[in-house]
């Protein structure tokens, strides 16, 4: 038995220790681990040969943007009526609007003509609807094997659009710490009834979102206006809203609302348009989507 013992240790023993040097075998050289500095000057170190693209502008200078590349830029259609609006027409239609018109007030009396807090909060809400209802038509399309018509696509644009208003807005205004308090109950109860209602009924769901665009549109305009009239600064277009949307060097804060009001109608278009589609008996994915829609 003690032989045995003995035996088992010795495979034991062999087996974790270290494979002998056969004479004339070089050793393989390890794998090189790639390097890179992100923009607080922190050195990475990855051993999967994964690092960022170094990207550069037309004119060769550094791209400095993460969270979006040059060809997602674009010049936006600021030709765009918007002043156009869905009349009500049906139960449905009349919902989406009263509910619409419920939600507004509330904002109005707690931002006034405080129009760069009143815009990052609406921002924070409008891209909600894009990032649920892409969601939800992702699952669908698993679920029953088939295409969505490129609206995932179109309706994450939506969401990847809003946010970028968002990330513009906080180069130019920090917001308070009740500010974000407020954002994180908004957002919360709005993505889950917003949720409820996509699985619900997602023409009333993209009704609603026509309806809310609406409104920002108009919010928009009255920042105009009172940029127009001097009541707001208009300081200096940020960095990011130059390379975003194609501006000229010189471009200022009007510039950004005037083209994120064109974005806005933009929006509105798509989601009445979604809506109308499933109204008329059809499924969105057997009409192509606007992709790109601009």
């Amino acid at each position: 038995m003690s032989s045995t013992r003995f035996a088992s240790y010795g495979v034991r023993g062999w087996s974790a220790s270290a494979p002998p040097v056969i004479p004339g075998e070089e050793e393989k050289p390890k794998a090189a681990a790639n390097s890179f500095t992100t923009e607080d000057g922190k050195a990475i170190v990855s051993y999967w040969g994964v690092s960022p693209p170094k990207i550069t502008k037309e004119d060769g200078t550094a791209w400095k943007w993460n969270c979006f590349r040059p060809w997602e830029s674009y010049k936006p259609d600021i030709s765009i009526d918007v002043k156009k609006h869905h009349k009500p027409g049906t139960t449905m239609d009349k919902f989406a609007y009263w509910t619409v018109q419920v939600l507004k007030y509330p904002t109005y009396l707690f931002f006034q003509r405080r129009h760069m807090c009143h815009a990052m909060l609406l921002e924070t809400v409008a891209a909600v609807p894009g990032m649920v209802g892409g969601m939800l038509l992702h699952f669908k399309s698993l679920r029953r094997f088939e295409q969505s018509g490129g609206w995932i696509k179109a309706l994450l644009e939506e969401a990847e659009n809003e946010r970028m208003h968002l990330m513009t807005f906080v180069e130019i205004a920090k917001p308070q710490w009740y500010e974000r308090a407020l954002v994180f109950a908004v957002q919360g109860v709005f993505f889950n009834a917003y949720f409820l209602a996509y699985l619900a009924s997602p023409k009333l769901a993209h009704r609603i979102v026509g309806y809310l665009e609406e409104e920002a549109v108009n919010s928009y305009s009255e920042f105009l206006e009172d940029l127009d009239n001097c009541s707001f600064e208009n300081v200096p277009a940020p960095a990011i809203a130059i390379d975003y949307w194609r501006l000229p060097p010189n471009s200022t804060l009007r510039d950004v609302v005037f083209v994120i009001r064109a974005d806005e109608a933009h929006h509105r278009d798509l989601n009445h348009y979604a809506s109308d589609i499933q109204c008329q008996g059809q499924e969105l994915r057997y009409t192509p989507a606007p992709i790109g829609y601009h």
